[in-house]
């Protein structure tokens, strides 16, 4: 890694130089193992120069337990067979999950017990389609503001996240990275990030913010300020989406993000527009594959999810005006759908413009629609919130789960926000940052767990009032809540 050039051959007067020191050479060989090519690169996309640091504890951040965590006196709610089980003791140990065993087994020695007192324990909750740093700023602000009041804004939304039960979120367009990063440092507390980065978009698309005025831009324009923050990159035809993939995965983006079709909130793009041709969507799932990744597209009627499916798509977001015929498609294909219970209710994203108004009201309308297809072809259904521009709002992340008793039973609901949502998480395979399973409550799993007071398989709104209801939450083993104690 370093070497010495003496000027000639001759030792000089006071020794040997320092590169010729045992300390030196111990440097040396500590250095190179860590940083050849290979690993520097795979370290400078996912986290810079993270593994020289040590894991702190930053503020909001609580202690790693120093003993074995035995949760007893319980109902568990394990993520995947959809009902309460009784008779049941969960051990922690360290950031995981180390035994699910028998209430009358032999008690850890050392082990800090909290006894439940018959309350339910279950998974950490996952919003799968959440905007770390656009639910943190409203929309004029984030198209203005320095990246650097976003962090701070979008850091303190993080920890408010975590402290409503959300241990995990699929991060689905902006620039996170940087708030990932620091949340897994232990700076700050928050949930874990699946980032995507940059959402990649067809000039005139959903992802292209930029003012009329910037239209046409010459051949050799700067890039507009959305595509400079990291929020969305603009791309046409394949080989500039090829580069724009390749340049989010090299970030660290654990899956990439398409606008497959129009958009309520962007004002230049109908929401019955279908974007991106099949050749540009196979661009972006070969550049996935190569990393063994996926691709999820933003995209709401039937030509545009049926075009990024026969481009290789491997997951719709929305999909909220698909009619029969794209459903059956994406049962027979294996294509996950995440949706969100958009309806003109308190919760709405907010659309002063009239004309994105009549292109929320339009989706709105097709949502009974799009769960009744999802019901009927059992369609793989994750969910998530995708609330965006309204810091105000983002309280109600548990109230909108709730909403979901329009469709499903509530233990279906939670284990579509705990289980069934962390398989759509694992679908990142290699580039998944967090490799043991979230959203269940078994062995190996990491230790993210929430502690109800109540039943939500019987009043799913108690997710609605954390404040309240959540007695306990635990994050990597860590204790973030603990009211019993």
């Amino acid at each position: 890694m370093f070497t010495c050039s003496p000027i000639d051959d001759e030792p000089s007067e006071a020794g040997l130089c320092l590169c010729h020191s045992p300390a030196f050479a111990r440097l040396n060989a500590l250095v190179e193992r860590r940083f050849t090519r290979r690993a520097f690169l795979a370290g400078a996309a996912a986290a810079g120069t993270a593994e020289l640091w040590p894991k702190q504890a930053g503020a909001g951040i609580p202690d790693a337990p120093k003993a074995p965590i035995v949760f007893a006196n319980v109902k568990l709610f394990d993520g995947k067979s959809g009902q309460l089980a009784e008779g049941r003791r969960v051990i922690v140990d360290g950031n995981k999950i180390k035994a699910v065993e028998p209430a009358d087994s032999p008690l850890v020695p050392g082990a800090q017990v909290i006894d439940g007192g018959g309350r339910t324990l279950m998974p950490g909750l996952i919003d799968a389609h959440w905007h770390a740093m656009m639910a943190a700023v409203p929309m004029l602000e984030l198209l203005t503001a320095d990246i650097g009041f976003i962090n701070l804004a979008a850091a303190d939304e993080a920890q408010r996240t975590l402290m409503r039960g959300f241990t995990s979120i699929r991060d689905m367009a902006g620039p996170s990275f940087g708030l990932k990063r620091a949340i897994d440092r232990g700076l700050t507390a928050g949930p874990r990030i699946w980032p995507c980065g940059a959402m990649i978009s067809q000039t005139s698309g959903h992802g292209d913010f930029r003012m009329p005025y910037e239209v046409p831009a010459a051949p050799n324009a700067p890039l507009s300020h959305g595509e400079v923050l990291g929020a969305g990159m603009i791309a046409d035809g394949p080989d500039q989406v090829l580069k724009r993939a390749r340049e989010q995965l090299m970030l660290g983006a654990s899956q990439l993000k398409l606008a497959a079709g129009g958009g309520v909130s962007s004002s230049h793009d109908p929401i019955d527009v279908a974007q991106f041709t099949e050749a540009e969507f196979r661009a972006a799932v070969d550049a996935a594959d190569n990393w063994g990744t996926y691709v999820t597209v933003h995209a709401y009627t039937p030509r545009a999810v049926q075009t990024a499916i026969r481009g290789g798509v491997r997951c719709i977001e929305h999909g909220q005006l698909m009619d029969e015929e794209t459903a059956r498609i994406m049962a027979d294909k294996g294509i996950w759908l995440s949706t969100q219970p958009f309806l003109d209710n308190e919760y709405a994203n907010p659309q002063p413009n009239p004309l994105n108004r009549a292109k929320q009201l339009e989706v709105s309308a097709g949502t009974d629609a799009a769960y009744g297809f999802a019901k009927k072809y059992k369609l793989r259904t994750a969910w998530g919130t995708d609330m965006l521009f309204d810091p105000g709002r983002t309280k109600d992340q548990g109230a909108i789960l709730a909403t979901l008793t329009r469709w499903y039973a509530p233990a279906e609901i939670l284990t579509m926000a705990t289980g069934t949502n962390g398989e759509l998480l694992a679908m990142s395979g290699p580039r998944n940052p967090y490799p043991a399973r979230v959203g269940v409550i078994e062995a190996d799993a990491y230790a993210d767990v929430l502690l109800v007071d109540g039943d939500p398989t019987g009043d799913i709104k108690l997710l609605a009032d954390p404040d309240k209801n959540l007695k306990v939450i635990m994050k990597d083993g860590r204790l973030y809540r603990n009211t019993l104690a």
